[in-house]
This record gives structure tokens, C-alpha cells and sequence, in this order.
């Protein structure tokens, strides 16, 4: 799969519901059918929503560091909690947000989706825009930082 693209400003309904805006759903079709993971953020209180077929590579590479011992299986709880598969309509691009991942991410009204690579990133559009603005003030010098070394 392509890297998905664009940020998009859309609404939530009072249960969660969410219409993908027919730009973001014509990138998704050729992973409509397989579905899709919904989860936590690591970094962040927004939601990611994964192609499956994306999940699974991720999945794989957390399954690889596991060791036993409480900091891995701390993480791994966290990392997975609240996870859900979901699917996307593909007549109306409509997406549920289970009721205890939209809770998490005060998701209301106002969302945006942010295509990051292989995700889409879920936000309340208050909490993106806060995000946004305060990463303004760094975002040359870890521009520098990450791409120092390259050629």
C-alpha cells in the first residue's frame, strides 16, 4: 500500500460515527475489505486507525522485542488496551469509533483525521490544532536533529 495522505476536518455524530471524506476513502479501497485496527495512541491522546494488513507488520515487530519481564508486559497492556477491529463502510465511508476509544480521545463534534504514513490519526480538532501549534516552535530544529545525517 501507498502511504496515505491530507489532513481532513469532519464531524462525529452523538454514537461516535464518522464519514471519511471521499478523497481519504478512494486511498483506502484497496484495503477496504480487510478491515482495519482502531487504537490508542502511544504518544499522543488521539486515536490511530491502521489498515489490518499494517497492523499486522506492527504487531509483529512489538511480538519481536518481547521479552518476559514487567516493563515489556506493562508496555503491551497499555499498547493494546481498548484495541478493536472496525471496518469502513465502502458505500458511505462511514467509521465507528467504539464508545471507549471516542471517550479517550474527547472526541465530539469537531475531528480531524491526519494521514501519517500507514494510519490515520484521530483527533479532537481542539486537542490537533494545541498539538500543532505548540510543536511550531521546534519543528525546524528536530527537522535539523532527524535529518542531520543524511546524504
Amino acid at each position: 500500500m501507498t502511504h496515505i495522505i491530507g489532513q481532513h476536518d469532519c464531524k462525529a455524530d452523538t454514537k461516535g460515527r464518522v464519514i471519511l471524506p471521499i478523497s481519504l476513502k478512494n486511498q483506502l479501497l484497496p484495503v477496504l475489505k480487510d478491515g482495519f485496527v482502531i487504537k490508542r495512541s502511544v504518544f499522543q491522546q488521539c486515536l490511530e486507525l491502521y489498515p489490518k494488513v499494517e497492523f499486522d507488520v506492527l504487531m509483529e515487530k512489538v511480538k519481536k522485542k518481547g521479552k518476559i519481564n514487567r516493563k515489556y508486559d506493562a508496555f503491551v497492556r497499555n499498547f493494546v488496551a481498548g484495541m478493536k477491529e472496525v471496518a469502513i463502510d465502502g458505500d458511505t465511508g462511514r467509521l465507528q469509533i467504539p464508545k471507549n476509544l471516542a471517550d479517550y480521545a474527547e472526541i465530539e463534534k469537531e475531528v480531524v483525521l491526519n494521514a501519517v504514513f500507514d494510519k490515520i490519526e484521530i483527533w479532537n480538532k481542539q486537542k490537533y490544532e494545541k498539538v500543532l501549534a505548540d510543536g511550531e516552535k521546534d519543528y525546524a530544529d528536530l527537522a535539523e536533529e532527524i535529518f542531520a545525517d543524511d546524504d
